[in-house]
């Protein structure tokens, strides 16, 4: 059984006799019963937002003078049918990341309405390519600068915190395309470069940061979609992916570490984090073939993260590096550079739980569900349409491993659940769905905080309103608690809406959690 061949006999939350998203378990020695309301807020200072990216709801993709990204030659997509990567934007071809839900020009209307909500952080991105559009000019662009300028601004206006990532999937397509992306040590250097222009900039206003969205993500190389958003990096004949993703990576945590060290300096107050991927893996069974492959998935899944928080290269990895015989590309000083540039505390987004089997194989070239190679379902889960299985206990189960392994701040930056909603003739949008979802997830975090012990700066739903997936370049699948008025053909008005989990987090966040019911 793989995580594709048994997708169909999983129930979707939408469909008859699909199970509810909270879980309840018999007996829990560390905290509130299972089946209990958990009435008890949050610490005062716990930060409740939303999370964007740049270029999936900015659009204004060639103003400004912004330079085109590697997601700008994404075509749309859709469940089954993986996007494209043009060489460069072809005439004829629909890229919805172009104009997205312009944001660009409607940003004070959208913060208006985070701020109706009570968000006290919104997570987004600095576009790379609308700082330096090429990548490489001597000087960033002005224009571009201003822009996040205003954006922080009207944000503080608003009380709401800015949270910022400076790469998240918007390298400039010139980097990519002519200098071979992050496989190419120059990168790290325009990154660096980058990074400290963002600091001097708005580092008097913004406290929290992250270097690279879901660094970990690429460790995926069959995907294609990976490697190139994440690092501007098309594989080529001959070469070994994993040896190219390792390289790759080697790169980033350098520019990571290195981007860490340079904003520290510039200023010891600002909180600079690393993003990753963590979906929750499962053994299928106790069988030890099983528990070792668990621990194998879980070996890969935090290489990133090990680097980043302490420092050094796990000895497993550097035991393989030796024995494949591969070239990182490591240069001298490079230890000394990530023991120096350790990170402050660990961003990381949560969608989902999988199973591992010792001798399963998974197709992971086309799955965008999380999927390891040697995945496969999960028959206690239901899962969304688009076949990403709903485990609110696995937040919790997350936040306490990662917590225990690194004993450093944790931040959910990105949680949430894509649907298809439908306006209704007195334009509401009822979701009731996405509200149990939200819950089931807040309530095993608050857990996790109040009986665990987890130290949790905050947490950011993703995305707080509607843009575009990543994953399928759709807009039908929705995850916002503002409607936008925009079809997978680009078509609609743009107008914005609030649905019902828009009321819903706002007596959330004016509870501090208190009210999730």
């Amino acid at each position: 059984m793989t995580a594709q061949s048994s997708q169909s006999s999983r129930p979707s939350p939408s469909s008859p006799g699909a199970q509810p998203f909270r879980q309840d378990v018999a007996g829990d020695p560390w905290g509130l019963p299972p089946d209990v309301a958990d009435t008890r807020p949050l610490p005062a200072d716990f930060l409740w937002g939303g999370a964007v990216a740049a270029h999936q709801l900015e659009g204004g993709w060639d103003v400004g003078g912004k330079g085109p990204s590697v997601v700008d030659v994404l075509t749309a997509g859709a469940r089954g049918v993986p996007r494209r990567i043009t060489e460069r934007v072809e005439p004829g071809e629909y890229y919805p990341n172009h104009e997205a839900i312009d944001f660009y020009h409607r940003y004070r209307e959208d913060i208006a309405l985070m701020a109706q909500m009570g968000l006290r952080c919104l997570r987004t991105s600095i576009a790379w390519s609308r700082i330096f559009p090429r990548g490489e000019e001597a000087e960033p662009n002005e224009e571009g600068l201003a822009f996040y300028d205003a954006l922080i601004d009207e944000l503080l206006a608003h009380g709401i915190q800015p949270v910022l990532t400076l790469s998240h999937f918007e390298m400039p397509l010139h980097l990519a395309r002519s200098l071979g992306g992050f496989r190419n040590r120059e990168v790290a250097d325009h990154f660096v470069r980058f990074a400290r222009v963002c600091f001097e900039r708005y580092g008097d206003r913004v406290t929290y940061w992250m270097t690279f969205n879901e660094i970990n993500n690429q460790m995926n190389v069959d995907n294609p979609l990976f490697l190139w958003t994440n690092s501007g990096v098309t594989l080529q004949a001959g070469d070994d992916p994993v040896e190219v993703m390792l390289r790759t990576g080697h790169n980033e945590l350098v520019a990571s570490a290195r981007a860490v060290v340079v904003g520290h300096g510039l200023n010891p107050a600002l909180r600079i984090g690393c993003m990753i991927s963590s979906p929750t893996i499962y053994p299928w069974s106790c069988d030890p073939q099983d528990m070792m492959a668990f621990a194998v998935a879980n070996r890969d899944r935090f290489l990133f993260p090990d680097v980043h928080v302490r420092g050094h290269y796990p000895a497993a990895w550097q035991r393989r590096v030796e024995r494949e015989g591969w070239d990182l590309g490591v240069q001298p000083g490079d230890a000394e550079i990530l023991a120096a540039g350790t990170v402050d505390y660990i961003g990381f987004s949560y969608y989902m739980s999988q199973v591992v089997r010792a001798g399963a194989r998974a197709d992971t070239s086309t799955s965008l569900n999380g999927g390891m190679p040697n995945s496969v379902d999960n028959p206690h889960l239901a899962s969304t349409d688009w076949g990403w299985p709903v485990d609110p206990v696995g937040l919790r189960y997350t936040l306490n491993m990662l917590y225990e392994r690194y004993e450093l701040p944790l931040f959910v930056v990105e949680n949430g659940f894509g649907a298809v909603d439908q306006v209704e003739s007195d334009g509401s949008v009822h979701d009731p769905q996405r509200i149990d979802y939200l819950r089931s997830h807040i309530d095993q975090l608050k857990r996790a905080v109040l009986d665990d012990g987890v130290d949790l700066i905050g947490y950011t739903p993703w995305g707080i309103i509607d843009l575009v997936s990543f994953t399928t370049g759709e807009m039908r699948k929705r995850y916002g608690m503002i409607h936008v008025d925009r079809d997978d053909a680009g078509q609609g008005s743009l107008e914005r809406r609030p649905k019902d989990s828009f009321e819903w987090y706002r007596r959330v966040i004016a509870s501090n959690g208190a009210q999730l019911w």
